[in-house]
């Protein structure tokens, strides 16, 4: 049973398998791009990328550890020299897998695995979209709600207000032109003044 042995055997040993590790991963530091099998590729991106690790940290036991896997002066150097600084802002991420199709021979799956460009790569300024999100004013966000509304089409609004006004019987509005005049209002009845009583003669 292999419990806990993790990693493809590649039908090799383990000092075949290293010699092959150690050599796609020196091609790929020297020349930036390489030709292989997905399963090959796979096994060895981890393994390039820690020697990218290696090579940022830049110091004296990082660069003998990079030359007891890459077994090559020439290729470390290149790799602290050249390819290490390409990637300092970068955390991660180093290589990328592109598929090419099967292989015209038996049909195996072949990819390029190939160091990513460093201008692809944006480093975040953490805590400025949390602060620009705090910043932001409670007015956008209520601007931000009739917009939606706004969306709408205008057909759909026109249906709901005919539903809505739909079985109610509707107002008769007099047509100015049609409608009666009104009576003219008749003039008050003119009140005679009462006739004032002559003053009672005094008796006598």
């Amino acid at each position: 049973m292999r419990h806990g042995n993790s990693g493809k055997k590649l039908g090799r040993d383990s000092a075949h398998r290293k010699a092959l590790y150690s050599n796609l991963a020196g091609a790929l530091i020297e020349h930036g791009r390489i030709k292989t099998t997905v399963t090959k590729a796979k096994a060895v991106k981890p393994l390039a990328e820690q020697m990218i690790t290696l090579g940022r940290r830049g110091d004296l036991h990082a660069r003998r550890q990079a030359t007891a896997f890459l077994r090559s002066r020439d290729v470390v150097h290149h790799l602290f020299a050249e390819i290490a600084p390409r990637f300092k802002d970068r955390p991660g991420g180093y290589t990328r897998i592109i598929k090419l199709g099967p292989r015209p021979g038996d049909a195996a799956e072949m990819v390029y695995l190939e160091l990513v460009n460093d201008d692809d790569y944006a480093p975040k300024v953490r805590g400025t979209a949390t602060a620009t999100a705090a910043a932001a004013p409670a007015a956008a966000v209520v601007e931000a709600e009739p917009e939606v509304a706004e969306d709408e089409p205008a057909e759909d609004v026109e249906a709901v207000e005919e539903e809505t006004t739909a079985g109610e019987p509707e107002a008769e509005v007099a047509d100015p032109e049609v409608a009666e005049p009104e009576a003219e209002a008749e003039p008050a009845a003119e009140v005679e003044p009462e006739a004032e009583e002559p003053p009672a003669a005094d008796p006598a």
